[in-house]
């Protein structure tokens, strides 16, 4: 269980706007989901434990669902782009001989990366629906 202490920003619903102070650990990240110079960042949490606004509460995300994610948004397209590339240059290869192959690689290869872009944007925007994948306010601090 990844957990993380913030405070209640607004409440939408059942969902919670939570600002989450940056670590340390956040000032050499590449991700672009936040900037380091910020002192908090939000995360957007199902309001299990009923936390108002201005309310400490603790955030905690499934290990599992974070292991998930991270697999399908960072291996799926890098598995896409390497057999894409295969598939470019063996097989495409022997439909366009007059073609160098690792042209017809790159453009294979980079196709397939595009298309996994996509699925993976939709399996995204299924997902964070899902309540099991999303983050969850457990308990109110003070």
């Amino acid at each position: 269980m990844l957990e993380e202490v913030g405070t209640v920003k607004s409440i939408e619903g059942v969902m919670a706007i939570v600002d989450v102070p940056v670590k340390s650990a956040c000032e050499g990240c590449t991700a672009g989901t936040c900037r380091p110079q910020d002192k908090f960042m939000e995360i957007e949490a199902f309001n299990q434990a009923g936390a108002v606004v201005g309310q400490k509460v603790r955030v905690a995300v499934k290990a599992s669902a974070y292991v998930r994610g991270s697999m399908v948004v960072y291996g799926v397209p890098a598995l896409a782009l390497v057999l894409g590339a295969v598939f470019g240059k063996e097989v495409l290869s022997g439909f366009f001989p007059g073609t160098d192959p690792d042209i017809l690689s790159a453009v294979a290869g980079f196709t397939t990366l595009c298309i996994s872009f996509i699925i993976v944007k939709t399996w995204t925007n299924r997902t964070v629906r899902k309540i099991e994948s999303r983050p969850v306010i457990e308990e109110i601090l003070s």
